[in-house]
C-alpha cells in the first residue's frame, strides 16, 4: 500500500493523457492503423510525443543508484528476439487493430463503462491467463 499511493498521481496523469491524445477513442485508432484508406495521422504525435519524453527522462533515471519508491533498477533484457515474442508482438498488433484498444486505454474505457471496453478487457484477461497457462508463469 506504502509503494501504490504514489503510483497514484502517474497514473492518474497516464490515464488523463490517453484521454486527451485520442488514444481512449477506438475509431480513432483505428483510424490512425488504416494506412491504406482514410489515415488518421494525429497519434504519430502522441508517440512522438513518448518518444521525447522518454529520450529526455531515460539518462536521468540511469544516473540513479536505485528507484526513488525503492527496489532495485531492472537491467537490460536478455533474451533476445525468439518466437513466443513476435508471436505476442503479432497478436498485440492483431487485438490492437480488431478492437481498437491497447491495455491502458482499455482499462480507461472501462472505468467509463463504454460497452467496447466490457467486451474488450474480460477477452484479454482471459487471454493472458490462457498465456500463462500454454507458456508459463514467467510470460
Amino acid at each position: 500500500m506504502k509503494r501504490a499511493v504514489p503510483m497514484l498521481l502517474p497514473g492518474m496523469l497516464f490515464g488523463a493523457g490517453l484521454g486527451v491524445s485520442g488514444m481512449t477513442n477506438p475509431a480513432k485508432v483505428i483510424g490512425f492503423l488504416d494506412l491504406t484508406g482514410e489515415w488518421d495521422p494525429s497519434l504519430a504525435l502522441v508517440m512522438v510525443g513518448a518518444i521525447a519524453s522518454f529520450s529526455i527522462l531515460l539518462p536521468l533515471v540511469r544516473k540513479r543508484a536505485a528507484p526513488i519508491l525503492g527496489g532495485k533498477m531492472p537491467g537490460p533484457p536478455t533474451d533476445g528476439f525468439d518466437g513466443r515474442l513476435i508471436f505476442g508482438a503479432a497478436l498485440f498488433g492483431i487485438g490492437w487493430g480488431l478492437g481498437g484498444f491497447c491495455p491502458g486505454p482499455a482499462l480507461t474505457n472501462l472505468g467509463g463503462m463504454r460497452i467496447e471496453a466490457l467486451v474488450f478487457v474480460p477477452a484479454m484477461v482471459l487471454g493472458m491467463i490462457l498465456a500463462q497457462r500454454v507458456f508459463g508463469a514467467d510470460v
